[in-house]
Formats: structure tokens, C-alpha cells, sequence
């Protein structure tokens, strides 16, 4: 016990935690845990406690916890060889393995791969390409980009900016000039509450339209979105939505980033968000699903039509002067391999989609009609529950009272990790892909209790 309160106390003192309300953390007011070890959904800490894991860390231990084939697969690499780097054409045999699974799997209209580190990177790393792209095509005024508000993409300064949430722009001098948002396809938020489907996508696409009407198509580079929303609600669009888009950047000639860090490599029950909502996007990127988590790996897809131009670029150029230290580690590539293998040996991606229907429609069924749920949605292994002071009104919570985070402390004292979502009382789950129905009812159960417990 020593041992642990000295390690307590040289966490506070030292570690600087990412997303953390630093003084409370310092002054030890705010909840600190120290995970020790997981195994499947679940996850266990230095006190004994065992934990559920209904958001699979941060969306990404997809393929559960503990999974021996991936970490010996880890350590027989670094043994092999720790690092080498990619530049200048070198690679290893766990890199250009990698990447050829990846290209696999992609879209059929994609062309090539570069791997980064982390979702934020490659990002980072999309920008500069579409910038490149449209200087070798003398275009050098073609640099804006469109995000939408509520997006999710990164925690960089681009990456940051395309971000459309309060809290990754506050006091940050954040969003840069170059970045744009329009608005979220998120139709419990629509404006007018006898909007339909259909009407709610009419109205965003004429946002849209009017955004580029104001900007100048002929400044926009890029669009960028998620297939389903993220961190900014767990909300699938709403009908016709991504086919009503494409429309437009093809006519405007804006080329199109499909953001599929949390749903690439299976969370919507299909191997990527493009395949799942018929997409056509000119960049892919991919993060979190392609080792899940068991060591840092990013990616960039690149489209055949830009992956043409960036070669003509450095025909004209010289060689293309973008990479990182860690792009393609070869202990990040081998996490990739075991990773992707293991999933299609044990069908995870069909027990995503089943498992994850089951999860929807029992929560569905569990809480959708309790007087302060707004709505229960969800897409594959992922869901939300939406909460309301007035269903009726949709009238939200007073963001003081931090409802959601008070439901999900009381998830947590039942043994369920939930996720409190920024901008609203939005309780989220993106479990593990290994979960079973059972698990599945856990959390339902344990999500209805806790509503209980906090609005009666």
C-alpha cells in the first residue's frame, strides 16, 4: 500500500494529464485511477476494482483487452527490430505488410497509405497533402477547409481548429483563419422540431451551399467529416445526408477527407464508415481501430486521382518534404498485422454489428421512454442517450448541473465506464467488439439504475 500511495502522490506531482482539470487534479480533488490490467470489456485497477469498459478506452481497444496474439506479436518485432525508419523508401517487413492489408481493405478507388502515430497527425498530415495538391495543380488559393461544428479530428492547431467544439478552442486562439464549420448533421438538434428527415438534410446542404457561396468555391480545398459523429454526440446523419454532400463537393470540386478514426476497421459493423454509408472520399484516416490501441499507428488512405498529382508533384519538385521520426513503427505495424488478423479470425467486425444492434435496441427498450431521455441512437457498436430537462420542449439541462457526468459517477460506482460527452448531458458507449449480449445487458441495466439514482 506504500507503493501505491507513493505512486498516487508522484502522479499529481508530476504527470500532466491530457483532457484533465489540472489544479483540482494537482490539489488531489478531482478522481484519479491507475489501471493495472484488462482482460476482454473489462479492465482492472491497483484497488481491485473491476471495470467494464463500455467505451473501450477512448473508442479504440476494439478488439478487447488482453489479447496475447497481439502483444507477443509486439514483442517479437522489437526483438526483430525495435525501430527503423521509413524515409527515402526504407521499410520493414511489418510496414509494407501492413500497409498492403490496409490497402486490402480499403475502398476500391484508394491508392496508398502513409502511417503516422496518432488521429491528431494525420490529420495534420491531410492538410498538407490537399495543400500540396492544389499548388502542384496551380491552384495556390484553394486552401480552405470545411469542418462542421460538433466534429471531432484532433488536438493540434489544424487539427484543432477543424475540431468544432467549445472546449478544444477555448483560450487556445483557436480556429485558424483557414477553417470554416458549418452545421452538424444532427437531427435531435434540427432548428424546428416538425422538420423530417429529409427536410432536416435539405436545410443542410442549403447551409452548405450557402457556405461556399460566401467563401468562394474556388478557396475551398476540402471538406472534412465523420461518417458518424463522434465526441460531439455519438449521432449517425440523418437520412440522405452523405449522398446530398458528395453531390456538392463534386460539383464545387472540393475534395473530401472522410475522418475514420473511430469507425475504420469495423465500429458500424462494416470494415469502414465509406463502405457502410456508400462514401467516395478523397483521404481516409484511419487511427484507433488499426491496432486498437495496443500500440500508437495513424494512417492517411490516399485516393488514386491525388495520389497521381502528388506523384507528379514530386516529378516536378523533388522529394516531398513531410514525414515523422515514427511514421510506419515497425512495433506499431506489427500491432497492426496481429491486430486486423484477429479481428477476421473472430468475426469482431459481425459481432460489432449484431451485438451492436442488440446493445441499441435494448437500451432503446431499457430507458427511451424515461421522462429526461431525449433520444437513444446509435450506429453499430456505438450509442448514445441524450438527456433532457423537457422532452417535450427538447429543453437541455442547465450545463451547470453536469447531469451526464453525474450519470455516468454513477455508472461507474456499479462497475460501468460510460462516457459524459462534451457540449450537452450525452451519455456514450462504444464498447469493445468482443462484447457479448450479456455485457451488453450489464449496461443497460446499469445505465437504467443510474438514471434512477441521479433524476429519479
Amino acid at each position: 500500500m506504500l507503493t501505491n500511495d507513493q505512486l498516487a502522490q508522484w502522479d499529481r506531482d508530476n504527470f500532466m494529464h491530457p483532457s484533465t482539470h489540472l489544479g483540482q487534479f494537482a490539489r488531489g480533488e478531482a478522481a484519479q485511477r491507475i489501471v493495472t490490467g484488462g482482460e476482454g470489456c473489462h479492465i482492472t485497477d491497483r484497488d481491485g476494482n473491476r471495470l467494464l469498459d463500455a467505451f473501450a478506452g477512448l473508442y479504440c481497444v476494439n478488439a478487447g483487452y488482453g489479447r496475447t496474439e497481439i502483444s507477443e506479436a509486439i514483442a517479437k518485432q522489437a526483438h526483430e527490430l525495435a525501430y527503423y525508419h521509413a524515409y527515402a523508401g526504407h521499410g520493414s517487413e511489418a510496414s509494407i505488410t501492413l500497409a498492403k492489408m490496409v490497402m486490402d481493405r480499403a475502398p476500391d478507388h484508394m491508392a496508398r497509405v502513409y502511417f503516422g502515430l496518432g488521429g491528431s497527425d494525420a490529420n495534420e498530415t491531410n492538410i498538407k497533402l490537399v495543400w500540396y495538391y492544389n499548388n502542384i495543380l496551380g491552384r495556390p488559393q484553394k486552401k480552405k477547409i470545411i469542418s462542421r461544428w460538433r466534429g471531432y479530428h484532433g488536438s493540434g492547431l489544424m487539427t484543432g481548429s477543424l475540431t468544432g467544439l467549445e472546449l478544444f478552442h477555448k483560450k487556445f486562439d483557436l480556429p485558424l483563419s483557414q477553417v470554416v464549420h458549418t452545421d452538424a448533421p444532427y437531427y435531435f438538434r434540427r432548428p424546428r422540431a416538425d422538420m423530417s428527415e429529409a427536410d432536416f438534410t435539405t436545410h443542410l446542404v442549403g447551409e452548405l451551399e450557402a457556405l461556399i457561396a460566401r467563401e468562394g468555391a474556388d478557396t475551398i480545398a476540402a471538406f472534412i467529416g465523420e461518417p458518424v459523429l463522434g465526441t460531439g454526440g455519438i449521432v449517425p446523419p440523418p437520412a440522405g445526408y452523405w449522398e446530398a454532400v458528395q453531390k456538392v463537393l463534386e460539383r464545387h470540386d472540393i475534395l473530401f477527407i472522410a475522418d475514420e478514426v473511430v469507425t475504420g476497421f469495423g465500429r458500424l459493423g462494416s470494415m469502414f464508415g465509406s463502405h457502410h454509408y456508400a462514401l467516395k472520399p478523397d483521404l481516409i484516416t484511419i487511427a484507433k481501430g488499426l491496432t486498437s490501441a495496443y500500440a500508437p499507428l495513424s494512417g492517411s488512405i490516399v485516393s488514386q486521382r491525388m495520389w497521381d498529382v502528388l506523384a507528379r508533384g514530386t516529378d516536378e519538385n523533388g522529394v516531398l518534404g513531410h514525414g515523422w521520426t515514427y511514421s510506419a513503427h515497425p512495433i506499431g505495424a506489427a500491432a497492426g498485422i496481429a491486430n486486423l488478423e484477429l479481428i477476421d479470425k473472430l468475426d469482431l467486425i459481425g459481432n460489432a454489428g449484431r451485438t451492436g444492434a442488440y446493445l441499441n435496441t435494448a437500451m432503446a427498450a431499457a430507458v427511451g421512454n424515461h421522462r429526461n431521455v431525449g433520444e437513444v441512437r446509435g450506429e453499430g457498436m456505438l450509442c448514445a442517450v441524450e438527456l433532457v430537462e423537457d422532452r417535450e420542449k427538447r429543453a437541455f439541462f442547465d450545463p451547470a448541473k453536469g447531469i451526464g457526468a453525474r450519470v455516468v459517477g454513477a455508472m461507474l460506482k456499479r462497475g460501468v465506464i460510460a462516457r459524459a460527452m462534451p457540449q450537452g448531458d450525452i451519455l456514450g458507449f462504444a464498447p469493445p467488439f468482443c462484447l457479448t449480449e450479456a455485457e451488453a445487458d450489464t449496461i443497460v441495466e446499469v445505465t437504467a439504475e443510474s438514471l434512477r439514482e441521479v433524476l429519479g
